[in-house]
């Protein structure tokens, strides 16, 4: 990671100068405090990209200065050290926003890790703002999400939303096709122009044609009046064909005229009605394959498909989970007068793992579900839908890199695992199929391995100073 600002807060002078002189030769600028009243103030003024703070101080400790951060430096990631004592306050203070926290004494190598992550997600959400902002300007703003898969899709439309084309959107049920239509719309110069959709699948074949074209009065039994269709009720906007492979094969060519002369007759009129209309499509079906079953015209597909975005499944673009959570809760919040304010770790690691069959729809549902459950600020693994339990540990994917050895790939292991478990070795032991007294010789070993590699380097010349560790330091 690239240089960045970092603020060491600890009441021990010694472990803090320990801390800044090792950021330091990891390249960080660094400002050093004694206590939470003195880091809120050089906070404001250093305005640091990390906090990295003991959490039991005396008078304003790591809690306190965790909230005090919110007003002012909201998406400044907080990582706190702490001793065994306080594993339940470390626990409470990721809870209340904290980005992770290390137990004493500390791994350096583990502290650089999870200093680069925070810094890497303070980086994420900086360019989704940006995005953000963009999106806001352009008048797309239904998009929520930064990974590349997402901001792929909305380049493409931002390239051929001001043409003429017409474009075919893909991509599985509840990807949100309908929205990326409307963003199309919002985006072209018929903006300020009609926006038409309608679902074809849900249009019986024998009112297709009237719904499309529309029809004169007495054209048909029940036709009482005369009724303009959806192209005519989209002149000089855009119609969004939702399922076009559900027209009627023998309804198709005079779609297909309509798209290529800007003129249409409504059902059992005597005169053709010029209309001005650009038209986007999606469906669920393989128009191929239905080309080549004589069930889909080969010139209506071309002429449909000038221009095609894809979308992703919801399972393909995982980091926008989070995002989207938070927005659905936002939302649901407002919508049911709840006061939740975020999700709980486990709950929102399930959330990220689960494959979402029903992509972004499906995620809607089960964080409105989850918010009209919860009764207090978090939502809770309990609070999601029955089916998504039990999914979330074992679908998720420990990922190792070639070339380790097996010594190392056991310890990245047992370090993930002990993370994803709040630090809790008991369970970490049992779920790992070890004794604790096994678990506790492994961490102890490595982080004897940690200061003697520290200590190897030291006596080689210009080295990390070992972090100072008071014993009652390393309990309170």
């Amino acid at each position: 990671m690239s240089s960045a600002r970092i603020l060491a807060v600890d009441d021990e002078r010694s472990t803090a100068q320990a801390l800044a002189e090792m950021l330091g030769l990891w390249g960080h600028k660094v400002e050093t405090a004694g206590d939470g009243t003195d880091a809120l103030k050089k906070a404001g003024e250093f305005r640091p990209d990390v906090v990295l703070s003991d959490l039991a101080m005396p008078e304003t400790d790591g809690l306190w200065l965790l909230r005090a951060l919110k007003d002012d430096l909201p998406d400044c990631p907080v990582i706190f050290l702490t001793g065994r004592a306080t594993i339940d306050a470390a626990v409470a203070a990721i809870r209340e926003g904290a980005y992770d926290f290390i137990e004493k004494p500390v791994d350096p190598a583990r502290l650089k890790v999870c200093i680069d992550r925070a810094l890497e997600k303070k980086e994420t959400l900086r360019e989704v703002q940006v995005l953000r902002r963009k999106l806001k300007q352009l008048g797309a703003t239904d998009f929520i999400g930064a990974s590349s898969a997402i901001r792929r899709v909305f380049e493409l439309i931002e390239k051929v939303a001001p043409s003429k084309a017409s474009v075919a959107i893909t991509g599985e049920s509840g990807t949100g096709k309908e929205m990326v239509a409307r963003s199309i719309h919002n985006l072209s110069p018929r903006r300020d122009r009609p926006f038409i959709a309608i679902n074809c699948a849900s249009i019986p074949a024998t009112l297709m044609e009237s719904e499309l074209l529309g029809h004169e009065r007495g054209a048909f039994t029940g036709a009482d009046q005369r009724r303009p269709g959806v192209f005519e009720l989209a002149h000089g906007g855009t119609l969004f064909l939702d399922e076009v492979g559900e027209i009627p094969f023998e309804l198709q060519a005079k779609l297909l005229r309509v798209l290529e002369e800007g003129r249409l007759r409504r059902l059992g009129g005597k005169t053709e009605i010029e209309v001005d209309v650009r038209v986007l499509c999606a469906t669920n079906r393989d128009l191929k394959a239905e080309i080549r079953g004589s069930r889909f015209r080969e010139d209506l597909f071309f002429r449909l498909n000038v221009f095609q975005v894809a979308l992703p499944p919801l399972r393909e673009r995982r980091d926008d989970v989070a995002m989207l959570v938070q927005h659905f809760v936002e939302k649901f919040n407002g919508d049911s007068g709840k006061h939740v304010t975020g999700v709980h770790p486990a709950a929102m690691e399930l959330l990220r793992s689960y494959d979402w069959p029903g992509n972004i729809r499906e995620l809607k549902n089960a964080v409105e579900r989850a918010v009209i459950l919860c009764d207090g600020e978090l939502i809770l693994r309990d609070h999601l839908p029955p089916d998504m339990a039990g999914k979330g540990p074992e679908r998720h994917v420990f990922r190792i890199a070639f070339g380790l050895t097996l010594d190392t790939v056991e310890k990245e292991y047992i370090l993930g695992s002990l993370q994803r478990n709040a630090n809790n070795k008991a369970r970490t032991a049992e779920i790992l199929g070890v004794s604790e007294k096994t678990l506790y010789n492994k961490l102890n070993r490595y982080s004897a391995e940690a200061r003697a590699a520290a200590a190897a380097a030291d006596a080689a010349g210009p080295s990390q100073p070992p972090l100072a560790h008071p014993a009652s330091a390393q309990d309170r």
